[in-house]
């Protein structure tokens, strides 16, 4: 559908009536851009330029320039989405807007803290989150669908990387890839029975009424959750490990607490919520067994023995680490650490753990560190662990040989580049589109705009 002057006086109109509230005083919104029979209003762009000012996020340019424009982009992405039935999956909505609040609990403190954060009621900033995030699915798969045939060889990675001017070639920093073995020290008994009695005594207090649940998690849980009274927001059932997922999602009873859920995080109790579909929301309790220092030098002994047996030749080092560790993420794979980043086995030093990276710092290839103790992330515990050097790459200007893989992504993210970039402005010319005055003169990312 083309808009007409018609209707778009029909948009004037309308608008006209509508009062917004912009530094402190009131001003009529207006049309800044139709595309297609999509108006955007001043009111739109002022939000999204305050909400980036806010978040400190860089405008490349002219901000009264880039951001309609940015929104205009969208529309076109959009439209295209309704010819091609594209929709984003209402759960997958639900469960990132859900993440997206439970963050911002979490590092603002409350619900009420939000509230005040963004000047909205938590419903209101539901709505405009699921808004977002669905709008930037759809794009996303609109952009996927315009690229997916989308292939190069070897003769066109060799072919982008020559036509590439000097100072455009990257300098890769030092980068090094490394094995680990860990070993969790052994946590007495007893410290196990203290922690699981603890959790039976908030179960009694919360059924007798004496205390609730989300007042326990406050005061003792050792979860991030704490603050928010143990409560995890919506969420499905692959986002936790199997052992709490089984028993959260058949509990069915919000008044009831589980059984004790041992996982690898610790102890927890949990509490059902509500259910939504396929997603839950509950609360639980997190209690961590100490570790002494007694045993975590005990464990230290035990690999220094373990070194000194890699060491003398006696097995290597990929055995020891199927045999003997405990890092479930690189055990399988003879305790080659994977950067999780970019899906290779290649770090630099500041991507690493502090404590492995201090240890690699002095190592030369093939040497393999003493004990030492450090942060499981994941767990927040300390564990014990070496690490050999298996390989270290001095920092270099990018070659076709040593950085194929980092020239032929370079490459590939150029095409795309170009496949939307052509893709856009084709639409442009396609496509009504009508710049109110004063919101032509810029320097636009793409062509065609002004017509």
């Amino acid at each position: 559908m083309k808009l007409t002057r018609k209707s778009l006086g029909a948009i004037l109109v309308l608008t006209a009536v509508t009062a917004i509230a912009h530094t402190n005083k009131s001003v009529i919104d207006e049309v800044a851009w139709v595309v297609g029979d999509e108006p955007i209003f001043r009111s739109e762009i002022e939000e999204q330029y305050q909400q980036l000012r806010s978040e400190g996020s860089p405008i490349a340019g002219n901000p009264y320039c880039v951001i309609p424009e940015e929104m205009a982009v969208e529309k076109l992405y959009l439209n295209q989405a309704k010819l091609d039935t594209i929709e984003a999956q209402p759960s997958q909505v639900s469960a990132m807007v859900d993440r997206r609040i439970n963050f911002f609990i979490a590092n603002l403190g409350s619900k009420e803290r939000v509230e005040d954060y963004f000047h909205k009621s938590l419903p209101a900033l539901r709505e405009q989150l699921a808004e977002i995030t669905r709008n930037s699915l759809i794009v996303n798969e609109v952009q996927r669908n315009l690229t997916k045939n989308l292939k190069s060889t070897p003769n066109d990675v060799k072919k982008y990387y020559a036509s590439l001017p000097a100072d455009s070639i990257p300098y890769v920093p030092m980068q090094v890839e490394a094995q680990i073995i860990t070993l969790n020290p052994v946590i007495p008994r007893q410290e196990i029975e203290d922690v699981k009695s603890r959790l039976r005594e908030f179960t009694d207090q919360i059924n007798k009424g004496e205390s609730s649940f989300s007042t326990l998690a406050i005061l003792y849980s050792e979860d991030g959750s704490a603050m928010q009274g143990g409560e995890l927001g919506f969420h499905n059932r692959s986002d936790f490990v199997p052992e709490f997922s089984n028993v959260a999602w058949n509990l069915s009873d919000p008044n009831k607490v589980s059984r004790i859920v041992e996982t690898e995080f610790g102890y927890h109790i949990i509490q059902l919520i509500e259910k939504r579909g396929d997603q839950v929301n509950c609360r639980h309790i997190l209690l961590r067994p100490k570790v002494n220092s007694k045993d975590l030098d005990a464990a230290v002994v035990r690999l220094d023995s373990l070194r000194k047996e890699i060491v003398a030749g006696r097995f290597g080092f990929e055995e020891a680490a199927r045999i003997v560790s405990q890092d479930k993420d690189t055990k399988n794979n003879n305790g080659v650490m994977m950067n999780q980043t970019t899906g290779s086995s290649r770090f630099e030093m500041q991507d690493l753990p502090p404590e492995i990276a201090r240890q690699l710092e002095t190592m030369k290839p093939g040497d393999i560190s003493d004990a030492f103790i450090m942060k499981d992330s994941k767990k927040n515990s300390d564990v014990v662990a070496i690490v050999k050097l298996k390989s270290r790459t001095d920092g270099h200007t990018a070659t076709i040989t040593e950085d194929y893989n980092m020239i032929k992504e370079m490459y590939e993210n150029h095409r795309r580049e170009e496949i939307l970039r052509e893709w856009v402005e084709k639409k442009i010319k396609e496509t009504f589109v009508r710049i109110e005055d004063g919101w032509e003169s810029c320097d636009f990312k793409y062509s065609g705009w002004v017509k």
